[in-house]
C-alpha cells in the first residue's frame, strides 16, 4: 500500500490538562507502533476546544499547553494543533471543522477521555487496510468498572430510557434486553461485521466515505450524532468491531450529568427517531 495519512480530531470542553496529556501520550505511542507496519506519511492531531473563547479553569488543557507540546518529542513525530475561539457549536460540528479540511486516507474521531493500548491503532488500521469494504472500526473498551460495549443494535424508546436515563442499580430486571441492544453477544477473539451503530467516543473511519457523508449532522448538539453518522456510513460500507483494537474510556451516561444533559438527550433522541424511524420496544 502506498503511503497514507491519518488525521485525528479530539473535541474538548473544559477538559482537564492531565486527561488530554494522557490521551496524547497513549495515542502517540500507538501511532509509533502502527508506523512499524504501515507507511504513515503524516499523522495530524487536532484538538478542537469548544470551551468559551478557548479559555477555562487553570487546570484545563489550553492553547499554551498545545503550543508547548507541538514541538515536543513526547508526540513521537505526530503533528499537533488546536482550534479554539469558535464558541461551542456542538460535538459533531466541532469534529466537522477538522473533517472538512482533511484529505487523509483515515480519520480518527475521539473523546478526550480515551486512552489507547499500544497496539490499538496497529489493529484498527490493519483491519481497514485488509478489508476495503470496511468504512469504520469500533474498538473494544474498558474502564475502571470493567468492559464497555460500544457497538449497538438499533435502539428502541424503552431501551434508551433504561440505558440513558435510569440509574444502573434499577436496570437489573432488564439485563437481557440491554445485553441484546449492547451487542454483548459479539465474540471477543475475532472481528465482527454487520454493526449497525458505533459509539462516537472512538471511531476509526476511512476518510473518503466519512467526507462523502458530510461528517456529523450538526443539528445534533450532543447525543445521537454518532448513531446518525453510523447509520449513514453503513450505507457506504461495513462497520466492524475489532476487539484487538483496545482502548480505555472513562465516559458515563446522561442520567448522572444533571437535567441539562437529560434535556439534550431527549431532544436528540426525538430528532434521531424522526430521521431514522421510531421503535418503541
Amino acid at each position: 500500500m502506498t503511503n497514507f495519512a491519518l488525521t485525528v480530531s479530539v473535541v474538548c470542553f473544559h477538559t482537564p490538562r492531565r486527561q488530554v496529556l494522557n490521551l496524547l501520550d497513549s495515542l502517540a505511542l500507538a501511532c509509533e507502533r502502527a508506523r512499524v507496519a504501515f507507511p504513515l506519511k503524516k499523522i495530524e492531531i487536532a484538538i478542537v476546544d469548544n470551551s468559551d473563547n478557548g479559555s477555562g479553569d487553570s487546570g484545563d488543557f489550553s492553547p499554551e499547553d498545545c503550543a508547548e507540546l507541538a514541538d515536543s518529542p513526547r508526540l513521537r513525530g505526530c503533528e499537533l494543533h488546536m482550534l479554539h475561539g469558535h464558541g461551542n457549536p456542538g460535538y459533531g460540528a466541532a469534529h466537522n471543522l477538522v473533517i472538512r479540511e482533511s484529505e487523509a486516507e483515515f480519520h480518527l474521531l475521539l473523546n478526550p477521555d480515551v486512552e489507547f493500548e499500544p497496539d490499538a491503532l496497529h489493529a484498527g488500521l490493519g483491519y481497514l487496510v485488509s478489508n476495503p469494504a470496511a468504512v469504520l472500526v469500533s474498538p473494544a473498551a474498558s474502564n475502571g468498572g470493567g468492559r464497555q460495549y460500544l457497538c449497538k443494535r438499533y435502539p428502541s424508546i424503552v431501551v434508551l430510557l433504561l440505558r440513558g436515563l435510569i440509574p444502573a442499580f434499577l436496570r437489573a430486571p432488564f439485563a437481557r434486553k440491554l445485553a441484546v441492544y449492547e451487542m454483548r453477544d459479539l465474540p471477543d477473539d475475532r472481528p465482527s461485521t454487520g454493526i449497525p451503530i458505533a459509539s462516537g467516543c472512538c471511531m476509526l473511519c476511512r476518510g473518503r466515505p466519512l467526507r462523502e457523508t458530510g461528517g456529523f449532522d450538526e443539528r445534533f448538539f450532543l447525543y445521537f450524532e454518532d448513531f446518525d453518522l453510523s447509520l449513514r456510513l453503513g450505507r457506504l460500507g461495513e462497520l466492524a468491531h475489532v476487539p484487538a483494537m483496545r482502548i480505555r474510556h472513562a465516559g458515563g451516561n446522561a442520567a448522572g450529568k444533571g437535567l441539562g444533559h437529560i434535556g439534550m438527550f431527549v431532544r436528540s433522541a426525538w430528532r434521531f427517531f424522526n430521521l431514522h424511524g421510531w421503535r418503541w420496544f
